[in-house]
């Protein structure tokens, strides 16, 4: 059985990237909010309004409405590029994981400061602002964990 030793930092940027000593479940996890990433992503590329009236509750019938609409599909396609790079990371060079977590946390970090200096008035409860307040927290746990390596119990 094995037992989980303190995070280590320098398995941040770990020397052989390809080899993900952490907990496996840490990787999953990753692996499965990587995949919600991208289908936002893909929302905001694709749909109609980029997700700015239908998600966001921004109120696109405004003057300016459709260069809203054009920001959340360009928006779109950065996130997606990101989750495009973060699939390589994750995929290829699995000892990055923590890395990926850390660019995880991050994002939605920056984003809250931007949203505080430069606040968008939406009409109801922006679905994403408030999903961080419980994302970040478990974010954060997950990074300590995959910072962890198993090591053999000593008996």
């Amino acid at each position: 059985m094995a037992v989980m030793a303190r995070p280590c930092l320098t398995r941040l940027l770990p020397d052989d990237a390809r080899t993900y000593g952490g907990p496996a479940f840490a990787w999953w996890l990753a692996v499965a909010y990587l995949a919600v990433l991208t289908v936002r992503s893909l929302i905001h590329l694709f749909a109609t309004d980029g997700g700015a009236e239908s998600i966001a509750t921004i109120d696109t019938t405004v003057a300016g409405g459709e260069n809203i609409i054009a920001l959340f599909g360009q928006w779109g396609a950065i996130q997606l590029l990101l989750a495009t790079v973060l699939w390589v990371l994750l995929l290829r060079y699995r000892g990055l994981t923590p890395f990926v977590y850390l660019i995880f946390i991050v994002e939605p970090v920056l984003r809250a400061i931007s949203g505080s200096i430069k606040p968008v008035e939406a009409v109801g409860v922006v679905p994403g602002h408030v999903l961080n307040w419980f994302a970040v927290p478990i974010l954060v746990v997950l990074l300590l964990f995959s910072l962890c390596s198993r090591k053999p119990r000593i008996h």
